[in-house]
């Protein structure tokens, strides 16, 4: 057996726009789960969100992310899935990153309870389970029992603390001329106002 020389967690999503809440739990998780770091992976082609005209342009989410995560050492972004053609199946992009970081790093998968209750819509679930550790943040307004016992068994679940924030929220706080201060960090904030996003 290979003994695992490094262990990166990965946080993927639209992150359109990243927030605080999506810092804190990733700084949970690595913290709390003891991970080397986070890898943050902006989805290109969320395949669950095709019709979404709210979701802006793939380069904008990532900058914000690189943004955002500057000031801590342990958190990286990476542009795989901005980098290949096609939907952005998680699936896929873990073949991706195990090919490049190596067969003895552990790679985890942080995901929102919400989004584990819609595995179903997830393609080959199954392989995405084989290839890493699925980590589902909790907080205690989401529910699990809507996912099958066999599912949640192979699931490791991690309370954080909740922080009520919502991509949705913010993007209509812009859209109404409302401030988004401490809501996102303060270069993810200037960013979006110097190239007019979510107007």
């Amino acid at each position: 057996m290979l003994q695992t020389t490094q262990r990166i967690a990965v946080m993927g999503g639209t992150f359109n726009p990243i927030h605080y809440a999506h810092l804190l739990s990733a700084e949970q998780v690595r913290v709390g789960l003891g991970y080397d770091k986070i890898l943050f992976i902006p989805s290109a082609r969320p395949p669950h969100k095709v019709e979404d005209a709210d979701i802006i342009e793939p380069e904008h989410r990532y900058q914000m992310v690189r943004l955002a995560i500057a000031g801590n050492p342990y958190f990286e972004v990476s542009r795989v899935e901005l980098e290949r053609a096609g939907p952005s199946y998680t699936v896929e992009t873990l073949k991706a990153l195990q090919r490049f970081y190596g067969k003895t790093t552990e790679l985890a998968w942080i995901i929102g309870a919400d989004s584990l209750i819609e595995y179903e819509v997830w393609r080959d679930f199954d392989e995405v389970l084989a290839q890493c550790i699925m980590i589902a943040t909790t907080r205690p307004s989401y529910e699990l029992n809507r996912v099958p016992l066999e599912v949640r068994k192979r699931v490791t679940t991690f309370p954080v603390t909740g922080v009520d924030i919502s991509a949705t929220v913010i993007r209509e706080r812009i859209r109404n001329g409302l401030s988004i201060r401490y809501l996102v960090p303060a270069t993810v904030e200037t960013y979006i106002h110097r190239y007019w996003l979510y107007q």
